[in-house]
């Protein structure tokens, strides 16, 4: 037995959530709908350098993240975890819901009669394996192959002459292929033809610039509507722009009435919203109506909307954590946040959304620059996305705004839940 038992290997070395950084990065199917994330765990005490490779380090981040509760930071999806030989043979299993997670082989670990064993009896328990950053068909690879569900491939790893190669033979072995690192639209097609199965990386939220697009009717109404929001329209002529278009109507009052909006009274009309809400709430919500319409056409967008409302809600919360009583500045982070992904929403440059929506200066300069104190922000949860490409920068950020790990653990899992309550909710 390599590590007997997670409690002998925490008492040997001591740790706690807060001295790591956490990150979920969405996997998509074939709909491009969102199914699972990989939770990816950065040692926050020894630096950028360590992207924990330390994984009995991350072992005891696990434990103690099932017991805070794993839905809510990965919501209704699948949680994907990497696991070695240390892992594989601990206790640490008593704490994960084997419905909720994959695990995750990394292609470091040696195979031996012990681990297969392992492994072996895990499936028989009810768990279920991936094959990490596979390469080659090797002969550990075909010793592993009937133990596991998946077999991952990392983009920037394979040439396509070997992904050509090796696709169709996993394919024929009944596997589930999950193509990661995918950054292009280029590269999801070339997986789609070749009859992957799972997608992971940010190719969705990759701006795909269109010329001549135009906004759609429902769109530009939003779109106006927001702009009288920020112009300080009387609250009678806003009442009119929202009850001119019916769909907008009816869209607002059941987003107003979820459990995301935070109120405790049921709002039935537009009037009672502006007096419940507050202007700053209403653009909010009509910020949010944005991402969710492209749902209402089957197209489905919930990972962009998931991860626009979840940096809206990260910004607000850091917002309020550098200064608690400037309610000013949390609703302006959000919008930055959420903002930040309508170029890829609309496909349209961010100069020329802009130029229909009059904001800030501030926001201007975060949104194409990442400039000032909410361009920080913004690249503070890009970096945290990213986190295994992060570097130094993602520390110095966090410096900045005077966080540890710990705080910006408990934010983000706030976001987390409020993202994925919104996405559930706004279909």
């Amino acid at each position: 037995m390599i590590a007997t038992s997670l409690s002998e290997n925490l008492a040997a070395r001591p740790l706690r959530v807060r001295e790591f950084f956490l990150a979920r990065q969405p996997i998509l199917d074939r709909s491009q709908s969102l199914v699972a994330y990989e939770l990816l765990f950065r040692n926050a005490a020894t630096g950028p350098a360590n992207v924990t490779s330390d994984l009995s380090a991350t072992a005891s981040v696990i434990a103690h993240t099932s017991q805070l509760g794993m839905e809510k930071v990965i919501g209704d999806s699948l949680g994907y975890l990497n696991v070695d030989a240390a892992v594989l043979m601990s206790d640490i299993f008593q704490f994960l819901p084997r419905e909720k997670v994959v695990l995750e082989i990394v292609e470091t670990m040696k195979v031996t009669p012990e681990i297969l064993a392992r492994i072996a009896q895990l499936v028989e328990e009810g768990f279920r394996f991936a094959l990490d950053d596979v390469i080659t068909d090797s002969e550990e690879v075909q010793q592993l192959l009937p133990l596991v569900e998946t077999i991952k491939f990392d983009l920037r790893d394979m040439p396509l002459s070997a992904l050509l190669k090796l696709t169709p033979q996993f394919k024929l072995a009944n596997k589930k292929l999950l193509a990661e690192k995918v950054e292009t639209q280029e590269q999801f097609e070339t997986c789609m033809k070749l009859g992957f199965d799972f997608f992971q990386g940010y190719y969705f939220a990759k701006p795909l610039i269109l010329s001549g697009k135009k906004l759609s009717p429902s769109q530009l109404a939003v779109m106006q509507l927001m702009a009288q929001l920020n112009s300080d329209a009387d609250t009678v002529d806003i009442e009119r722009s929202v009850k001119q278009d019916v769909s907008l109507c009816f869209n607002l009052l059941r987003l107003v009435n979820t459990p995301a909006a935070g109120t405790r009274r049921r709002i039935d009309s537009v009037s009672q919203a502006l007096l419940l809400l507050g202007r700053n709430q209403l653009q909010r919500w009509l910020q949010i109506m944005l991402y969710a319409e492209p749902c209402k056409k089957g197209q489905n967008m919930t990972p962009l909307l998931t991860l626009a409302a979840t940096r809206g809600k990260l910004l607000e919360l850091i917002a309020h954590q550098i200064e608690p009583r400037n309610r000013n500045m949390a609703d302006t982070a959000f919008t930055v946040g959420i903002m930040s992904l309508m170029d890829t929403l609309f496909s349209i440059p961010m100069t020329e959304i802009l130029e229909q929506v009059a904001v800030v200066d501030e926001v201007s300069e975060a949104l194409l620059h990442r400039e000032g104190v909410y361009g920080a922000m913004l690249s503070l949860a890009e970096h945290m996305e990213r986190i295994e490409e992060a570097g130094p920068m993602l520390d110095e950020l966090v410096d900045r705004f005077q966080l540890t790990s710990d705080n910006l653990y408990s934010l983000q899992i706030s976001a987390f839940e409020w993202g994925d309550t919104v996405a559930r909710t706004a279909h």
